[in-house]
């Protein structure tokens, strides 16, 4: 099982040429386990797509519901456990919410992250796989 940092689930959706080998074998190796999609990663497309830094080939609604049935992926919700973690994670780690949210998800599952996000990859206290 792994989680998908949601740059990383939108290259994977679109085709996109960013996603690494590696992280494109990662996730094909995982889809019968599980490939997470926090739910934050559901409110970041829609706020990129909202402020224009996003352009999908649909509305967001339908969108999500066509990502989200993709082979292996599960949505996982943000449980209080998760919330709380998001705030105590070790330091240093930098004040994206979005980020702590996500990093906090892969600790509390044990499961590595695949992302992009160099300081996410550098953060010494989460497994992460590079996208």
């Amino acid at each position: 099982m792994i989680l998908l940092d949601t740059h990383v689930w939108v290259w994977w959706v679109h085709g996109d040429s960013r996603l690494s080998t590696a992280a494109a074998a990662a996730i094909k190796a995982e889809e019968g386990s599980g490939l997470l999609v926090s739910v934050i990663s559901v409110w970041e497309v829609a706020k990129l797509v909202e402020v224009g830094r996003l352009v999908l080939p649909k509305a967001v609604p339908e969108w999500v519901e066509s990502a989200l049935a993709y082979p292996g992926v599960i949505l996982q919700a943000i449980t209080p456990a998760i919330a709380v973690g998001s705030t105590q994670l070790p330091s240093p780690f930098h004040r994206d919410p979005a980020d702590q949210i996500l990093v906090a998800t892969a600790r509390g599952l044990d499961v590595p992250i695949v992302t992009a996000d160099g300081l996410v990859l550098a953060y010494p206290h989460v497994r992460s796989i590079p996208a």
